[in-house]
């Protein structure tokens, strides 16, 4: 028996179309407003997306650059070196929000009187030239110095301000960190402890973000103030970065971290909102 063709294609299985599936990768600075927003948008859009965090910043530049990803998450700018290593890839930032690299202290630390910093002891304890508090005001106490995984964006932006360039930033052999959380409780379990982190993780119970003293004396702490202002040294851009022009998902998921609720999931996660910012 034949069937009209008609017919035939009401019998046979239909088989959908896989929905789009939008892959996020980078900074766990910027991970926390942009997984909440996956969340919602899963919710509410049936949209699949997945967001991970593997390699950071620098993570998120290679795995766009490589075509695994259609959004990296970046706590920093795209550098020259990333432009040379992915030449074909038209490196598209799109800033949701502002943030500071803090250097932040265990509660021994900061009940021991150091509440900020100069840039050249911060260098120098880098350097290890420094190493026990009590050179810089403090209790006599070991520095317990974890620094933050190069490649990571915190570290960038902290050698940046400190040397220039994170390229001039002399090699050390601290024992390392990779993301907030990981720092936030190493320097919380550790007396003695210092490392760079995101202002917004410093809770003012067990890790505390220490001032930057400027040659005047006077103190410039990473307050949301300071930061919209740019008085405070460290404060950096929080940016998705796409390949061009975003489309499809991508685009839709853009546009909700621009609109009012993504913004709003910025500020709850201790951020500055773009409207925040001094113009």
């Amino acid at each position: 028996m034949r069937f009209p063709a008609a017919l035939l294609a009401l019998l046979l299985p239909v088989h959908p179309l896989p929905a789009e599936t939008l892959k996020i990768n980078g900074s766990t600075t910027v991970n926390l407003p942009a997984a909440e927003a996956a969340e919602i948008l899963r919710a509410e859009r049936k949209l699949d997306i997945q967001v991970d965090t593997q390699g950071g910043s620098s993570g998120g530049v290679s795995m766009l650059g490589d075509g695994l990803v259609q959004i990296g998450m970046l706590s920093r700018h795209v550098n020259d070196d990333d432009r040379a290593k992915y030449p074909a890839v038209k490196f598209r930032e799109i800033q949701i929000g502002e943030d500071a690299v803090a250097l932040i202290v265990s509660r021994d630390v900061w009940d021991g009187g150091v509440h900020a910093l100069t840039q050249q002891q911060i260098k120098d304890i880098y350097e290890s030239k420094i190493t026990n508090w009590q050179d810089v005001g403090g209790k006599p106490q070991r520095i317990a110095f974890f620094n933050k995984e190069p490649g990571r964006g915190t570290w960038e932006v902290f050698a940046h301000w400190a040397y220039g360039n994170p390229k001039a930033a002399p090699q050390v052999s601290f024992p390392e960190v990779g993301g907030n959380e990981e720092t936030r409780n190493k320097v919380g379990s550790t007396r003695g402890a210092l490392s760079q982190l995101s202002a917004s993780w410093a809770d003012g119970r067990k890790i505390f973000a220490l001032g930057i003293k400027r040659e005047d004396g006077t103190v410039v702490d990473p307050t949301n103030e300071n930061i919209a202002n740019q008085k405070y040294p460290l404060s950096r851009s929080l940016l998705l970065l796409t390949n061009g022009e975003p489309t499809g998902v991508a685009r839709t998921y853009v546009d909700f971290m621009l609109s009012d609720r993504g913004q709003d999931l910025v500020k709850k996660h201790g951020y500055l909102r773009l409207k925040d910012l001094s113009k």
